[in-house]
C-alpha cells in the first residue's frame, strides 16, 4: 500500500532490490561497470528544478533575438571596435597638439647654419662673462640661442680671452663663426693709442688724430670746451698737464671731446689718489711737468722736485731749459735767442713757477712733485745726454764743476748738444 502511494505521488516507478529503492531502474548488485551512482530522491528533485530554470533563461533570450552568452554578434563587435578607435584617435590628436612643440624643440637645431647676413655692431662690455656675452649675441640675433654660443665657447680654450670692445658681426651666424670673430683681438673696433710722459698737448692731439682719424682741429676745439672737460677750478680752463699719459682704447663712436674727457678724468683720479685737493692740483701738476721735462732718470725725479721747491723758497729763478723749449715747442738745448725770450714761461728771466704746466706728467712725476725728497740741492745739470746722468749741487761752485763736465761731453760728442 505504501509503495503504491509513493508511486502515485511522484509519478515514478520504483524498483526495489533487497529492500532498497532504485529510482533510475538500475539495481546495485546487477549494475554494469562504469554506471552512474544512484541518486536519492532529493538530489533528483534538485536536478530537475535546475534544468527547468536553465530552460526558461534560454527561452527568454531566444524570444528577444539575443545571441547566446559568450558569443556577441558581428555588429556589436564592429560597434565596439569603431568606438575604441575613435577614443584612441581623439587622444592621439590631443597628444599631438600638446607634444608637438616639445618634440620640435628636441629635433630643431639651436644653431644657425650660417654664414649670416647684413651687418651689426656688437658691444662686449668690460667684465662680461660667457653667459652675458651669449645673451648679448642672442638678443642681437647674431646667434640663434645662448646655448649654441656657450657650447661653442666651451669647446674653444681661446674663448677665455675675449676682450671688451665693439665688433662688426652678421645676423644669424653659426655660433662657432661668431666666436671666431670675438677671440681675435684684431676684430675689435677701437682706437688704441699710447701717450708717453712729458708730451705737450699739441703732440698728444697729433697722436690721437693718427689713431682715430679725427682731425687735430677737432681736438684743439674740444680742449676749449672747458665746462665739459672736468678740469679742476685751479686749472682755469687750461688742459695742458691734465692729459694723463697712459694706454687708451676708445670706441669707434668716441668723439674728440670724449677722448680728452677720459684723459682728464684719469689725471684728476691720480691726483686725488695722492691726496691732492682740487685747489692744489694746478701747482702740483705744474711742478710735476717741470720734473718730467728735466729729469731723464727715474731716480732723479724726486731730487729735481726738491731743487724746484728750494729755489722757490729762496726766490731764485728756476732757469730751466724745458720752460724755454715749451715757448717755441722745440726740444733739445735752447739757442741763445730762445733764452732771451720775454715770455713768462722763460724761467731764466722770470722768477717763480711758469704760468702753467709745460707738459703732461706721468705718475712718478706727480708723486715726486707731491712728496719731494729732502735735500739741500739748488742746482743740477745733465752731464751725459746719452745716458741722462745728472749731477746735483748745493753750491754754485760745485755746480760750475758739473757744468764744465757737461761742456766737455758736448765737445767730445759733436752735434748732440
Amino acid at each position: 500500500m505504501k509503495d503504491h502511494l509513493e508511486s502515485s505521488i511522484f509519478g515514478d516507478h520504483e524498483d526495489t532490490v533487497d529492500g532498497v529503492d532504485h529510482l533510475d531502474g538500475s539495481h546495485a548488485p546487477g549494475a554494469h561497470p562504469g554506471a552512474t551512482p544512484p541518486l536519492s530522491r532529493r538530489e533528483m528533485r534538485e536536478r530537475e528544478l535546475a534544468e527547468r530554470k536553465r530552460g526558461k533563461r534560454r527561452g527568454a533570450k531566444a524570444a528577444a533575438g539575443g545571441a547566446p552568452r559568450g558569443k556577441p554578434s558581428v555588429f556589436r563587435r564592429l560597434v565596439v571596435i569603431v568606438l575604441a578607435l575613435a577614443v584612441i584617435g581623439g587622444g592621439v590628436a590631443v597628444a599631438y597638439k600638446a607634444l608637438r612643440p616639445v618634440v620640435e624643440g628636441f629635433l630643431e637645431s639651436n644653431d644657425y647654419p650660417g654664414p649670416g647676413t647684413g651687418e651689426v655692431r656688437v658691444t662686449i662690455d668690460r667684465g662680461s662673462g660667457g653667459t652675458a656675452i651669449a645673451k648679448t649675441l642672442a638678443d642681437e640675433d647674431v646667434v640663434k640661442s645662448s646655448k649654441a654660443f656657450i657650447e661653442a665657447a666651451n669647446n674653444d680654450p681661446k674663448s677665455a680671452g675675449i676682450q671688451p670692445g665693439i665688433y662688426t658681426m652678421k645676423k644669424q651666424m653659426k655660433a662657432a663663426d661668431a666666436l671666431a670673430i670675438l677671440v681675435d683681438p684684431k676684430n675689435r673696433l677701437i682706437t688704441r693709442v699710447v701717450i708717453p710722459e712729458g708730451l705737450w698737448a699739441d703732440e698728444i692731439y697729433a697722436k690721437l688724430s693718427k689713431s682715430s682719424g679725427i682731425p687735430v682741429a677737432q681736438y684743439a676745439a674740444a680742449a676749449k670746451q672747458v665746462d665739459e672737460l672736468g678740469l679742476p677750478p685751479s686749472a682755469k680752463g687750461n688742459i695742458e698737464g691734465y692729459l694723463f699719459p697712459a694706454s687708451y682704447e676708445f670706441g669707434p663712436t668716441a668723439t674728440a671731446l670724449d677722448q680728452l674727457k677720459e684723459m682728464v678724468a684719469e689725471s684728476t683720479k691720480r691726483l686725488d689718489a695722492l691726496g691732492i685737493a682740487p685747489d692744489r692740483m694746478e701747482r702740483v701738476v705744474t711742478v710735476a711737468s717741470l720734473v718730467e721735462g728735466e729729469a731723464q732718470n727715474e731716480t732723479d725725479r724726486s731730487r729735481v722736485a726738491r731743487v724746484v721747491e728750494n729755489r722757490l723758497a729762496k726766490k731764485m729763478s728756476l732757469g730751466f731749459d724745458s720752460t724755454v723749449n715749451y715757448i717755441f715747442k722745440k726740444r733739445g738745448v735752447p739757442t741763445q735767442q730762445m733764452l732771451e725770450s720775454n715770455n713768462p714761461y722763460n724761467t731764466r728771466r722770470f722768477q717763480g713757477l711758469p704760468p702753467g704746466p709745460i707738459s703732461n706728467p706721468g705718475e712718478s712725476a706727480l708723486q715726486a712733485a707731491a712728496n719731494p725728497v729732502a735735500g739741500p740741492w739748488l742746482y743740477f745739470v745733465t752731464v751725459n745726454l746719452d745716458t741722462g746722468e745728472t749731477k746735483f749741487a748745493a753750491t754754485y761752485e760745485e755746480h760750475q764743476r758739473n757744468v764744465a763736465q757737461f761742456q766737455k761731453w758736448c765737445a767730445d760728442n759733436k752735434g748732440k748738444c
